[in-house]
């Protein structure tokens, strides 16, 4: 380990209590009354509600004595303008707690929410720079319990709650210790109604999170902050995060084919669910890279496209937005650490791989894992062509909080040969 003065030494790692198993949500209200909660109002989407659960969930913390409500007004892949809704529906009275249902949607529009009634201001005042005015919180939030009903995000286990700007035609995110949940509370038995390429979106979501953060560069190959108590919470690769990672990469490899063949296969919908809560407690602490800065401007600035499994609506799933660079971000970032990325191919098919095999080892696996999955095959199936390559680039340019942990120094030529081979 490098102890030069200008160089870190130290690094940070944190998940929330964390309930998990096949019948963990029938616990719920008896979670909110050990807050002290007298009221909780869920936040959930129309898709999800349809499922019964939030209801299921609504019944669980009267039984407790507890006043509920739900709001299932939440957007798939949240806007401004549905966070802002939510967020004037929840003003309306004073809440002790809130319980979020659903995907990174529902919890990262919860975490919104929690934070603007709590705080005075507007999202892009805490949004990371340069986007936004980098704003941390300074007040206490409400206790937040957060439900997945996808194995996919990992929100509930982050700091992390990202935004579309519709004005902006791009993502952004906001990242405070103050936004990770109080609880999670995953119940793999919540994923079975999943379609078959919302699972395969998100399941996408779950390997790059753990790819990732696994190739991030190295917490002790970073600058130290100038003040310790202030370190951005992507802190780099770790020995925590790297066990995590690693259990999920094997996890997911094996049975993500399996959950999107059969959504019925509880055996799959449990370990891709373990798999998801892995990942999440790896990168929400080691950080993701390229294939997510690359994916906020993808996702932000798609005009036609419509997902199989989604609301009739242009928009390019999370999932397949990571998904869509990954293999050329792989192949260029293979430099920063050979042996990591040849690792991390290992994890993910179960095969063993040399220097021999080179960059095109874990590019290789990925591609023929996304192609076993029906995931779409290059930007062009979103409509991009190579008359938008100059705004995606802009776009990831703008991402600061994943380009710190790149392990390759980011450059526009870089990301421009990246979206190139990606079309």
């Amino acid at each position: 380990m490098n102890t030069e003065d200008s160089t870190e030494t130290v690094f940070t790692w944190a998940a929330p209590p964390l309930k998990f198993g096949n019948g963990a949500l029938d616990e719920i209200g008896l979670e909110v009354a050990a807050l002290g909660a007298t009221s909780c109002l869920i936040i959930t989407d129309p898709g999800v509600r349809d499922t019964g659960i939030p209801e299921r969930v609504r019944e669980l913390v009267l039984a407790c004595r507890i006043k509920c409500e739900v709001f299932d007004g939440v957007a798939v892949e949240p806007t401004d303008a549905s966070i802002n809704a939510a967020v004037t529906y929840a003003r309306q009275q004073d809440w002790d707690c809130y319980i979020a249902i659903g995907g990174g949607s529902a919890i990262d529009t919860a975490k919104a929410v929690n934070l603007l009634t709590t705080h005075p201001g507007e999202l892009l005042d805490f949004v990371t720079p340069p986007i936004g005015g980098g704003k941390a919180p300074w007040l206490p939030l409400k206790p937040l319990i957060a439900v997945p009903t996808t194995a996919g995000t990992g929100s509930e286990s982050t700091t992390i709650c990202v935004i579309d700007f519709l004005g902006l035609h791009l993502k952004a995110g906001i990242s405070h210790a103050k936004l990770r949940p109080t609880m999670a509370i995953v119940d793999p038995l919540t994923t079975l109604t999943l379609p078959s390429q919302v699972t395969a979106s998100s399941g996408m979501d779950v390997l790059s999170h753990a790819l990732e953060s696994y190739t991030c560069v190295p917490f002790d190959s970073k600058p130290k902050p100038a003040d310790p108590m202030k370190r951005p919470a992507f802190c780099g690769s770790n020995p925590i995060s790297d066990i995590w990672c690693e259990q999920a990469l094997r996890l997911a490899g094996k049975y993500l084919p399996l959950a999107v063949a059969n959504g019925d296969d509880r055996e799959a919908r449990y370990q891709m669910a373990l798999a998801s809560a892995s990942a999440g407690t790896g990168f929400g602490n080691a950080g993701t890279h390229l294939p997510h800065a690359n994916a906020y401007p993808v996702a932000g600035a798609v005009k036609n496209y419509r997902a199989e499994g989604y609301p009739e609506m242009p928009m390019v799933p999370h999932g397949q937005a990571v998904s869509s660079t990954a293999a050329a971000v792989f192949r260029w970032t293979y430099e920063g650490d050979p042996a990591r990325h040849l690792r991390a191919a290992e994890l993910l098919s179960g095969q063993t791989f040399t220097a021999t095999d080179g960059a095109d080892a874990l590019p290789h696996v990925l591609s023929e894992l996304m192609r076993k999955i029906g995931m779409p095959e290059g930007l062009r199936s979103f409509g991009y062509t190579e008359a938008d390559l100059d705004e995606l680039v802009d776009g990831t340019m703008k991402q600061s909080r994943q380009l710190a942990v790149v392990p390759r120094l980011v450059t526009r030529d870089a990301l421009y040969g990246i979206f190139q081979e990606s079309l």
